[in-house]
């Protein structure tokens, strides 16, 4: 399954049915042992011929952030609230599609119409509404029921010097790879997890680290690069191009420190691009792995992403290729 396809898969956390189904079906094709858990996790294990390596955990989130719909006015505008973090300067003007089936512009109050003081301050979701060009209220419950969601409708395009721009690269890069990497065979026990809801509190994660009971869990994620216009090379997060991105620690994390030098010393040892991520943002599944049962040795590798959680992101599809030759050659080490 390509990237273009998993990006254009419209799956906000909590509503994550379209890509578990996809993800699940291309999962059988490699793997005879592929279930779905009670959360909605797509759970693979693969059986290694060492016994005595470790059993290696990868993962990565197949939800995405979007919206639900929460209210209406009576001129059929909906009321909706962000799903994960959403920064509510980024979609005014955006189409999105609700309830799987109608089209939809995310609106304001023109700026013709606005106070000074309206300019000066931070739109919130309050201000905002989504028009489907219903004629009243009753129209637009009948076409956006409450509670459901809705997407940003954003295709798949490559462009300029080997870049990528989609919605949902966070994750869709990561279960790209775990793809990928599901295709191989590997001296280690390997279990791959396809997990839900991380966007809203890391959820799916946390059953799948307790059934899976992993010695290391390697989390494939995508990141904020910060690598813009002006901004100091000391202000980057990391940048696009330099490969994959290995994190020392997070807001919800810290790494293993033998498996963090390990991995910058395999993309060395084997000529893969790789950069340390240069910041202690966000948070990601490795969490939940890290905290379950008895613990869990913990890494993330991060494919570096331009307008994260926005209609339009962008990375590099040479970073994309460097978080998947990294995991590869980190799990054949076991032979």
């Amino acid at each position: 399954m390509d990237l273009k396809t998993l990006c254009e898969i419209n799956a906000p956390s909590g509503d994550e049915g379209d890509i578990r189904k996809a993800i699940f079906e291309k999962a059988k094709e490699y793997c005879d042992d592929v279930k779905i858990d009670r959360m909605g996790n797509v759970i693979c294990h693969k059986k290694g011929a060492n016994p005595d390596a470790p059993h290696v955990a990868l993962a990565a989130h197949m939800d995405e952030i979007g919206f639900i719909i929460r209210g209406y006015t009576e001129d059929g505008m909906l009321r909706f609230s962000p799903i994960g973090g959403i920064d509510p300067r980024v979609i005014v003007s955006k189409w999105v599609l609700v309830n799987g089936t109608t089209e939809g512009i995310i609106g304001a109050k023109a700026i013709h119409l606005q106070s000074e003081a309206d300019r000066e301050k931070l739109l919130d979701y309050s201000s905002l509404y989504i028009d489907i060009g219903a004629k009243d209220k009753a129209e637009a419950e009948k076409l956006a029921p409450l509670a459901c969601y809705a997407s940003f409708i954003s295709p798949y395009e490559e462009m300029g010097d080997g870049f990528i721009l989609a919605k949902a690269l966070d994750d869709r890069v990561g279960c790209y790879n775990l793809l990928r990497l599901l295709k191989g065979s590997y001296p280690c026990d390997v279990s791959f997890a396809f997990t839900v809801q991380e966007e809203v509190g890391l959820r799916g994660s946390v059953g799948a680290a307790y059934a899976i009971d992993a010695d290391i869990a390697i989390i494939l994620e995508g990141t904020a690069c910060n690598d813009l216009g002006d901004v100091e090379r000391r202000f980057h997060v990391c940048t696009a191009g330099e490969g994959v991105a290995v994190s020392f620690m997070d807001l919800s994390s810290i790494a293993d420190k033998e498996l963090y030098h390990a991995m910058l010393s395999i993309a060395s040892e084997n000529n893969i691009k790789a950069q340390v991520k240069r910041s202690v943002t966000g948070g990601n599944d490795a969490a939940a792995f890290q905290r379950t049962r008895e613990g869990c040795r913990t890494v993330v590798l991060s494919v570096p992403c331009r307008y994260i959680h926005s209609p339009s992101s962008m990375c590099k599809k040479s970073d994309v290729d460097a978080q998947y030759e990294l995991c590869s050659a980190f799990l054949k080490q076991y032979k």
